[in-house]
């Protein structure tokens, strides 16, 4: 057995990922259980463009280290060993969201709003400290053994507020069924963007897969960026909740207070909450990294005064096209390097319209969905957390 920083002791391994493998390990000074998280070495590399990694990674780690939530996994060490950086975890007796799922099928409502808030309660945290998670999927959610509670993990891609992301030299990091449209585009990131990842993981919570899922990473790219939002029927009884969380425009989509607050209602009295009015726009104003949008930021929706001069239709008319080139072009940045076509991205599934505007409004009308779980996409691994399952192989 491998001993790292002269102190913990690696006993089994936990799971493996895109993000590293999880070992269950010894804390020798403390006498207590511990899970270490392996990070990768990539050998591609040059010796500087590692040591800007390593740094990067471990400059993030700490971050994550300083948060303190019941619902945040629990950081007690960051340290290196042979230049390899690992991140030393409270170990968390039980499996993933994606274990249960797996094993026992979807859960009901009142379940997916219990895990909802807890992660609510846990985003927040991180957004306030000024972290984004930027990976939120079943995968790296734990549901410990014997109680209630609800762990956020695998921090291991988040990105921390003024800081270099993970992404900087070209390359997504993530799980695209669970990714904002804006982040997919790379036009931003910001804590709107881990609320429409929520809505994903309430969908395949309630039925057993992303809304997004497809057998292709042109095909999730396409349903995340321009497809219709199709929630699963399981999602009716939360439906305004997801359909908020889905929202393409970040500036429109359900903050954190709306959401917890509907989910809560939903608890309390188990009716459908109350959809937002409308043009409800939490985070058009005052909302930014790292600073959750205060009450008084927010201001009630004014309505429209008048309708559109001929002048002012003509314009809008002449963006729609503009809109249209754009979205091609943010398709293509996405796709450079995957090696899928932007014309086979824009095409509907069934040959239809491939050039139509993107939807920035709310989902649509639930429909019907398999309750299968599968987790990630094809192209993808999943990222593994510190759970004591059994070695979990990767996902396809």
């Amino acid at each position: 057995m491998r001993v790292i920083a002269g102190r913990y002791r690696l006993e089994a391994r936990l799971g493996r990922g895109g993000m590293g493998v999880v070992w269950r390990a010894t804390d020798q000074l403390l006498g207590r259980g511990v899970a270490v998280k392996e990070l990768p070495f990539d050998e591609t590399l040059s010796a500087a463009e590692a040591r800007r990694q390593r740094d990067r990674t471990l400059r993030e780690a700490r971050a994550v280290a300083q948060l303190s939530h019941p619902h945040i996994i629990v950081v007690h060490d960051v340290v290196e060993d042979d230049e390899r950086p690992y991140i030393v975890m409270e170990l968390i007796e039980g499996g993933s969201l994606a274990d249960r799922l797996a094993t026992q099928g979807p859960v009901d409502a009142a379940e997916a709003a219990r895990i909802g808030i807890a992660l609510l309660g846990a985003l927040r945290a991180a957004h306030a400290a000024g972290v984004l998670h930027r990976d939120l999927k079943p995968d790296n959610v734990l549901l410990e053994a014997g109680t209630d509670r609800v762990v956020l993990t695998d921090f291991g891609i988040a990105q921390v507020a003024g800081a270099p992301t993970l992404t900087e030299n070209g390359s997504f990091v993530g799980s695209p069924e669970y990714t904002a449209p804006e982040r997919m585009s790379g036009v931003r990131t910001g804590p709107e963007s881990d609320l429409w990842s929520l809505g994903a993981l309430l969908c395949a919570a309630l039925s057993g897969e992303s809304p997004f899922h497809r057998d292709s990473l042109g095909g999730v790219l396409h349903a995340v960026v321009v497809g219709d939002i199709r929630p699963p029927a399981q999602a009716g009884p939360l439906l305004p909740v997801v359909q908020g969380l889905l929202e393409r425009d970040p500036d429109r989509r359900l903050d954190a207070d709306r959401a917890e607050r509907m989910l809560r209602a939903f608890r309390e009295t188990g009716s459908t909450p109350q959809a937002p009015p409308p043009g409800y726009a939490p985070t058009a104003r005052g909302a930014s990294h790292g600073r959750p949008q205060d009450s008084a930021d927010r201001q009630p929706p004014v309505p429209p005064t008048d309708l559109p001069g001929p002048d002012e239709r003509h314009e809008q008319l002449l963006r729609q096209p503009t809109r249209r080139v754009l979205v091609a072009a943010l398709l293509v940045a996405a796709m450079a390097g995957a090696g899928v076509s932007a014309a086979a991205l824009l095409m509907d599934e069934g040959g239809g319209d491939g050039g139509r505007t993107p939807k920035s409004s709310a989902p649509e009308t639930p429909s019907a969905g398999p309750s299968a779980h599968r987790s990630g996409t094809p192209s993808t691994p999943a990222a593994t957390s510190a759970t004591t399952t059994a070695a979990a192989s990767p996902s396809p």
